[in-house]
């Protein structure tokens, strides 16, 4: 069976640490049919109410550790996120980012959990965490200034950042076509969609507040 070029193919095998959220391993699962071998996690967690048995039972086979985690007021992604870190340390890995693949489709409320644990997140890791689905990604820039460089060819055309959580009352961007300066970004206001770049390959972000960046990648 011939099967399509996924992120997966360039970021798993690079990773120092693979896992799987509860029914994030189905996916994983039918996505990597003839070549599962080459895809196995590290770890499955959750309460494992959405993984299917057939699922379960193939990973378990393989020898992957199966966590169960039965906390019901952090989701899934949360618990296997603090999971990581704890593994990271045990293992003293060497780690520059923690890439989840998923958590943008589908439904809104667990869309906009995936954005919510990306706020705990930094209480749980000192890693930046960037979560990526087919065209889209997101990542939670941090209070003060960043760098981002968006000249890699893997860009698509469009960016964003908004202001989820709480209203950012100062923020200054360069490199985008529409820059900011020193604007207030809420709901109700103002919220920077459907902007795209300049010319220059780098775009700078100045924020008061956590700001969610969202950005478009080729497929």
């Amino acid at each position: 069976m011939e099967r399509a070029f996924t992120p997966l193919d360039c970021l798993l095998p690079a990773a120092a640490l693979r896992a799987c959220a509860d029914g994030g391993a189905n996916r994983l699962y039918h996505i990597t049919e003839g070549s599962r071998d080459s895809f196995l996690p590290d770890y499955i967690s959750g309460d494992f109410d959405s993984i299917q048995p057939e699922v379960k039972e193939y990973y378990k086979v393989k020898g992957c550790e199966l966590i169960e985690t039965m906390d019901q007021d952090l989701t899934d992604f949360t618990k296997c996120l603090q999971i990581l870190q704890k593994k990271i340390e045990k293992k003293g890995l060497q780690i520059d980012v923690i890439v989840t693949l998923g958590g943008l489709g589908g439904r809104f409320d667990q869309t906009m959990a995936s954005v919510e644990t990306l706020f705990r997140a930094t209480n749980i890791t000192p890693f930046p965490v960037i979560v990526i689905q087919e065209c889209s990604l997101i990542f939670l820039l941090q209070p003060g200034k960043h760098k981002l460089h968006v000249d890699t060819g893997l860009e698509g055309a469009w960016c964003g950042l908004i202001p989820i959580g709480n209203s950012c009352e100062s923020v200054t961007t360069t490199g985008l076509r529409w820059n900011l300066t020193n604007q207030v970004l809420k709901f109700g206001t103002l919220v920077s969609t459907s902007n795209t770049y300049d010319d220059s390959g780098i775009v700078t972000i100045e924020t008061d507040k956590p700001l969610l960046w969202t950005m478009a990648i080729k497929r």
